[in-house]
């Protein structure tokens, strides 16, 4: 996938780099951790997690899991596969169908797309704590900046997690980090998808490309520009612009600690 770069600004990849390993590796020490488990899903975002993973505390303490459904494109999980033989990490490969229709067939709902979608992703990251806890490890988060802002995961599923190595890069700057690491072109130029169900897009469902949704990102987030200056720059209309600020601002609940009430009186 090819972006347009003159309206994002590039990172410096090498010291990006650098400061996200650095980063694991404190996270990984001051838990006294063991190393990290990361899911694979075939896409770049954990492809490029699993890679600074292993440059972060080396290939022989990440554990890969691959956990795909009847929805996961064929060529995804092959990727996850790939990924893992490639930097030489212990996986796994299970299937979720079985816990999945369990499920289904306890609660009784089968009809609700949305629902069922996000219960994957929980099933998936109960899965990935359970390797964690039995091994000592950390969990890898695969989340970027642009899909966390807009809230654009699964609450207590792939947002689930101990540390996001790439939660402050845009997902252009993902895919700068990708060549700088050196991940296969297959996965840096498919479509993001999660596979949650069948034909879906990250693009299809978030409305519109990840480019354009950077620009307007960095635009309202970095830069505090109006939804109208942003729409005029680029020439799109203001409630494109003012449907992603309000997704961003409606969505803060999920990246953030449940809140309690304050207390309003002391006895003492």
């Amino acid at each position: 996938m090819v972006f347009d770069m003159n309206e994002i600004p590039k990172i410096d990849v090498e010291k990006t780099k650098k400061d996200i390993i650095e980063f694991v590796q404190n996270k990984v020490s001051e838990a006294n951790a063991d190393g990290l488990v990361v899911g694979l899903s075939g896409g770049i975002d954990s492809t490029v997690a699993a890679f600074l993973a292993c440059e972060a505390v080396g290939a022989e303490n990440v554990f890969g899991i691959v956990m795909p459904s009847t929805t996961t494109p064929t060529e995804d999980k092959l990727h996850g596969t790939a990924i893992a033989q490639q930097l030489g990490i212990n996986y796994k490969e299970m299937a979720i169908d079985s816990i999945l229709n369990e499920f289904l067939s306890v609660t009784q709902i089968q009809d609700d797309k949305l629902a069922i979608g996000n219960l994957k992703a929980r099933i998936r990251m109960s899965i990935i704590y359970f390797y964690a806890n039995s091994k000592n490890y950390l969990v890898c988060g695969t989340g970027n900046k642009s899909e966390i802002l807009i809230g654009y995961f699964t609450k207590y599923g792939d947002g689930a997690c101990d540390m996001e190595p790439i939660g402050d890069l845009y997902k252009t700057n993902v895919y700068e980090l990708a060549r700088c690491l050196e991940v296969p072109e297959e996965i840096i130029n498919k479509p993001p998808r999660a596979g949650l169900w069948n034909n879906q897009t990250d693009e299809d469902e978030i409305g519109m490309t990840y480019e354009l949704l950077d620009k307007i990102l960095y635009r309202s987030i970095e830069k505090e520009e109006s939804g109208e200056t942003i729409a005029g720059e680029l020439d799109i209309s203001v409630d494109e612009v003012n449907d992603i600020i309000a997704r961003v601002q409606r969505n803060q609940h999920k990246s953030q600690v449940p809140e309690s009430p304050k207390k309003t009186r002391m006895v003492i």
